[in-house]
């Protein structure tokens, strides 16, 4: 993780030198307030702030200061994900109260995972223009963790909230200390006292976990007889000028969070069609709400073994999450595995959906101010990576592209009450910006056109961020070889990678070789597959023993030896 840190560094230092001001010239705005494109503008720079924007033909930029050629792109806020977790990395362990794994992977393995790879996760969501991330639910070591990454010019800004106040706390999660995510509370003092056991800590908000039909009682009789704790604990958060955000998927929930003076709702109502009543009281507290779509239907495509990646998710994704994901189908445990995908059976994705999409529209249709979020860290949704996916989901709902841009920016900025300092380019804003090659009004997708991020005025080239280590880059292609996903395969291989067979002879060299040596081994056998049966890193080296099915009748093992060089893959031995 050092070196991505340093050679980050050093790229940013490499594209421009350390001076005061940088000129944006020739470029159409995106204007995510007014909802509009503005031509031939230039934004200048100072530091970590936006100075000025003005027409391009009236700016003379000053003498010895950078100048970045805009001419044919656009220039967008960066965006925000407004609802993760990074105590949970998106992996089938990561949730023992939803699914316990331990008897395969301990708890404490899945936690020291995060923590060792936050930085790396952080990297992921600035290379695909995600330049804030809210963290509502964390730990108090996430919050300690999260200081040593703030002003990093190669990490988003990140707002976290400390451990979820709750009422209902899953057993699962006792005795964690500071790397527990939950507070339970049992009385209005209680709540109190969590709010204010949280500010040693320097949270940025605090979040309320309101679960109320876990007694198996009526689900309004149990939400009123929780109430007292969760205004409470909101009246406390706001004393000290904290915002509250609230988990509640049930209106009758979300409704007394709302009246109670919650700022800020995570999830969409998901259990009946809400009325304009309560979307009103939405607009006149005006509250933000993330929808996160997609959150429940990935838990159930993970444990249908269902789960399909594209390119973009297994090349963006960080790999050990979707492994273990892609491997939960070859759990020893038959029976865990073959209960758990018979619950995903149970759950209906389109009911949910239904209720969920109707109520996203009505409530963009109304005004209510939306802000995008995926609760990545869950099982299946995979940091970063959901975040598109989520962006479609609310495509599929309804939402126009200008909407959706909104709830990525200039929302995302209200969801912490930041609106007035970023979120949109505007003069004396935070320079936190996107240069994109094409128009995403157009086209949802041209997010990925990325050319440029700017991160709080720092100027960084999106592949200069993301440094895969000799593990991650094996991992990769493990995962695309099991997927026969033939470009996502290569990808992690040097152009001019040689592969050596069990006599010592170079069997393929270069990639479009390898292109043509796996693509018809991909079709001819559906069902290959790789299975990691023992692992071995040195350094730069990585010794896999692997078992392989799907080719003809009966299985193999063999030994493959990866040599990493310039973050790819160089070479490759098979050892019999």
């Amino acid at each position: 993780m050092k070196i991505r840190s340093f050679l980050s560094g050093l790229s940013i230092a490499c594209i421009f030198p350390s001076i005061a001001q940088t000129y944006i010239s020739n470029v159409t705005i995106i204007d995510v307030e007014k909802k509009k494109l503005v031509k031939e503008q230039t934004v200048l720079i100072n530091k970590d702030q936006i100075v000025s924007i003005q027409a391009s033909k009236s700016v003379k930029p000053a003498k010895g200061s950078t100048v970045i050629d805009g001419t044919g792109k656009f220039l967008m806020p960066g965006m925000t994900d407004a609802h993760v977790h990074f105590f949970q990395s998106g992996g089938i362990y990561t949730r023992p109260d939803v699914i316990n794994m331990e008897e395969f992977a301990p708890y404490s393995k899945e936690i020291k995972w995060t923590h060792d790879n936050y930085e790396d996760i952080l990297t992921r969501y600035l290379a695909l223009g995600i330049t804030t991330v809210i963290d509502p639910g964390s730990s108090y070591n996430f919050l300690k963790l999260k200081k040593k990454y703030a002003n990093k010019s190669y990490c988003p800004t990140v707002y976290m909230a400390g451990p979820l106040i709750t009422t209902y706390k899953p057993y699962v999660y006792d005795s964690l200390l500071n790397d527990d995510p939950f507070s339970l509370v049992k009385t209005v003092e209680q709540a109190k006292q969590a709010v204010r056991d949280q500010l040693p800590h320097n949270p940025d908000l605090i979040k309320i976990w309101y679960i109320a039909n876990f007694t198996g009682k009526n689900i309004e009789d149990s939400a009123r007889k929780f109430l007292p704790i969760i205004k409470a604990a909101i009246d406390e958060a706001h004393k000290y000028n904290l915002r509250v955000a609230v988990h509640a998927t049930e209106r009758i929930t979300a409704q007394l969070a709302v009246e109670n003076g919650c700022d800020y709702l995570v999830h969409i109502i998901d259990n009946e069609v809400v009325s304009t009543d309560f979307i009103n009281l939405l607009k006149k507290k005006k509250v933000v709400l993330c929808p996160t779509l997609n959150v429940m239907d990935d838990y159930s495509y993970a444990f249908a073994q269902n789960i399909q990646p594209n390119f973009y998710e297994l090349t963006k994704s960080a790999p050990e999450p979707l492994s273990s994901v892609l491997e939960f189908k070859n759990t020893p445990d038959t029976s865990l595995v073959n209960y758990y995908k018979k619950y995903s059976w149970g759950w209906n994705p389109s009911k949910s959906d239904s209720t969920g999409n109707v109520n996203l529209k009505k409530m963009i249709d109304a005004g209510v101010t939306i802000a995008t979020g995926t609760d990545a860290g869950n099982i299946g949704t995979f940091h970063a990576t959901s975040y598109m996916k989520e962006l479609k989901a609310m495509q599929k709902c309804g939402a126009d592209n200008w909407q959706i841009i909104q709830a990525s920016t200039i929302n995302g900025a209200k969801a912490m009450g930041r609106e007035k300092e970023t979120g949109s380019i505007v003069a004396k804003k935070k320079a936190s910006m996107l240069l994109l090659s094409a128009n995403p009004i157009d086209n949802i997708e041209n997010l990925k056109t990325i050319e440029m991020i700017i991160n709080n005025g720092v100027a960084v080239k999106p592949d200069t961020l993301v440094y895969e280590s000799a593990l991650q880059l094996v991992q990769h292609q493990v995962n695309a070889y099991n997927l026969k996903n033939l470009e996502a395969f290569v990808e992690p291989y040097a152009e001019d990678i040689e592969i050596y067979d069990l006599e010592g002879n170079i069997s393929c060299k270069g990639k479009d070789e390898m292109r043509k040596q796996y693509a018809p081994l991909f079709e001819k056998y559906p069902n290959l597959h790789c299975e990691i049966r023992s692992r071995i890193i040195q350094g730069s080296t990585i010794i896999d023993k692997e078992y392989i099915t799907g080719m003809g009748d009966d299985p193999f093992e063999g030994v493959a030896i990866y040599c990493i060089q310039n973050f790819k893959i160089r070479k490759v031995f098979f050892v019999e």
